[in-house]
């Protein structure tokens, strides 16, 4: 089923049904070990087929021209990549936490890396702990990363921790935007 690309004037529409769909309220606590009262579950935007085709819709915008593929990180951005390779022709490679010890071994699943310009995607970033470790991982097997784009930014410090790595990164949403459409 083909999708038109959100306009402009359907970003604060898109932020809304994106809120509405993964944000929940309680006491959670976070990867990088925070306490908070508010939760964006990925999970819940990433399982509705409608919903994920025009995030990558999206998305596709934020892809930098000269990247070569895009790479899911382990769990939450895989199927973004896979939407986001289906909607803009680039490959994609998925990226474990850590390399398999078994079979191919390989950190990166889908292909090589080595010598790649990679466009990292992931769900939600909040302090970018694993972002960055995801990235010095690539780097290190040779791939070119400077790039990352992700739904929602929590604005937690996660964007100045990318950048002390040279990693731009490329929100769709800032959780602000998102409470913000909610409201509208």
């Amino acid at each position: 089923m083909a999708h038109d690309a959100p306009v402009p004037d359907d970003r604060t529409a898109l932020a809304a049904r994106v809120h509405a769909a993964a944000h929940l309220t309680g006491s959670f606590r976070l990867r990088s070990g925070q306490v908070s009262s508010e939760y964006f579950d990925k999970y819940r935007f990433e399982a509705d087929p409608r919903l994920l085709a025009d995030l990558a819709d999206a998305l596709a915008a934020l892809v930098p021209a000269e990247a070569d593929a895009l790479a899911g990180l382990e769990l939450g951005g895989v199927p973004l990549a896979t939407a986001l390779s289906a909607r803009t022709g680039l490959p994609a490679r998925f990226v474990r936490k850590e390399a398999k010890p078994y079979g191919t071994e390989h950190l990166a699943e889908g292909g090589p890396i080595e010598g790649l310009r990679l466009a990292v995607v992931e769900d939600v970033i909040t302090s970018g702990g694993q972002v960055r470790a995801s990235c010095a991982d690539l780097r290190e097997r040779g791939a070119h990363v400077e790039a990352v784009l992700c739904v929602v930014d929590r604005e937690a410090g996660g964007d100045e921790a990318l950048s002390d790595d040279g990693l731009a990164l490329r929100a769709l949403f800032t959780a602000s935007e998102l409470r913000a459409a909610a409201s509208a």
